[in-house]
């Protein structure tokens, strides 16, 4: 409605703002270097693509000169787990055609930013979203995307809010990437910590693979207690909702757990297998959909547990910290000892036998966990920073779309209080 934005906006619809909505190119993606990359969905990937990675494709001449991909343009997924989703096209220095499953936009009378941005906003959403009938089963087509209309300000204003929200974006995608480079320096820093240990030994060769000749393999279950913890039952009301936290297997992700979803009674703990767990306790997840399995975290506060989780208690010789920063390491070999047919679950008894590498110092143990430690604060850091931006950018981005706030002019906002 023309009351829903700013007296001076007009609303008009995509069709008119743009050229003809265009579907992709059908045709089959190539490993071999010939004709230009074929941009499919698969290979947008949280709004970036690498293009290097992206396939080839042969076409014709006139295919090529109808579905090559242009700078500015907007690609929007019609089909499946992402539909309605956005891609701007940005830096794309070589041929690229764009395949049957996206929907190609190109802006001729609105910022080509502000337009993209704008389709990321509830506008936009709750026209796409009250379109996935049956008709569409599920999916998007040009008709719809032309009907859509957009709250359309003065241009200047279009591309004061573009920059805006691209300088947001941008700040967040550099922590996005910042988290991942240090994800990655990580695992190549446990990596060489868990075979050569600090002080440039000599290696020898256990049945365990290379460590450094003054470390031990030892059975985990000679050096460690394990317990699991218990669920109070669903059904008893009293058991629920009192002021002990309670930690499942999706809270159990190489952090340190501070605060519970759930929260059980005394009497809930009392009359359940469940166990309280002093703070600073390692937990393993033994089971869970996808990823979940193997996964540890610490904790940071006084909890009991599911049954699904397993808690470790190290004698004096193993520090709890070491114990978990090689479990950050050894996750995929941990999560092969799972046994089942549907899903691979670990257990009590398969971790007590687990053969681990310690070294005989705890100094040593110590120093490594403060450097893997030293990192994962970094990445939280990093991810913290990525979190606030995004929340930022969401938010901007409403108040932007809706005239809720004006940007009159460089270095002045305008906030409406209607």
């Amino acid at each position: 409605m023309k009351s829903a934005i700013p007296a001076d906006w007009d609303l008009q619809p995509l069709g008119a703002l743009c050229s003809r909505p265009q579907y992709g190119l059908t045709e089959t993606a190539s490993s071999e270097p010939i004709g230009p990359r074929f941009l499919r969905i698969t290979d947008i990937q949280n709004g970036e693509v690498a293009w290097e990675t992206v396939p080839f494709c042969r076409c014709s001449p006139a295919d090529l000169e109808r579905h090559r991909v242009g700078q500015g343009d907007i690609l929007v997924a019609r089909i499946g787990g992402t539909t309605g989703k956005t891609f701007f096209v940005r830096n794309c220095s070589e041929d690229v055609v764009f395949a049957s499953y996206l929907i190609r936009l190109r802006a001729r009378s609105i910022d080509e930013r502000y337009l993209y941005y704008f389709c990321q906003s509830q506008r936009y959403w709750n026209h796409i979203n009250a379109s996935k009938d049956e008709r569409l089963k599920g999916g998007v087509n040009t008709s719809l995307l032309t009907e859509l209309e957009v709250p359309v300000p003065p241009m200047d204003e279009q591309v004061m809010i573009a920059d805006l929200l691209e300088a947001i974006e941008s700040f967040a995608r550099f922590e996005a990437r910042s988290a991942q480079r240090l994800r990655a320096l990580k695992s190549a820093t446990m990596a060489k910590l868990f075979r050569e240990g600090l002080h440039s030994e000599h290696l020898k060769q256990t049945e365990i693979g290379e460590l450094p000749a003054s470390w031990d393999v030892v059975r985990l279950g000679d050096h460690c207690e394990l317990k699991s913890g218990g669920t109070p039952p669903r059904t008893t009301a009293e058991y629920w909702g009192g002021e002990i936290p309670w930690v499942k297997t999706t809270e159990v992700d190489y952090s340190v757990i501070r605060e519970t979803e759930e929260k059980i009674t005394a009497s809930g703990l009392e009359n359940s297998s469940a166990k309280l767990f002093d703070k600073g306790t390692l937990l393993m997840a033994m089971y869970g959909q996808g990823v979940t399995r193997g996964r540890v975290a610490l904790l940071g506060i006084r909890a009991a547990t599911n049954q699904a989780c397993a808690a470790f208690f190290p004698d004096k010789t193993i520090s709890t910290r070491f114990l978990y920063s090689y479990f950050c390491h050894a996750y995929e070999h941990i999560r092969e000892l799972g046994h089942g047919a549907n899903q691979r679950n670990l257990s009590l008894e398969i971790l007590h036998d687990v053969k681990i590498p310690v070294p005989r110092s705890l100094d040593e143990q110590e120093e490594i966990s403060n450097i893997v430690s030293g990192i994962e604060r970094r990445i939280e850091i990093s991810c913290f920073k990525d979190n606030v931006l995004s929340r930022l950018f969401a938010t901007t981005l409403e108040c932007l779309m809706t005239g809720a706030v004006r940007l009159k002019n460089l270095g002045v906002v305008e906030v409406s209080h209607a």
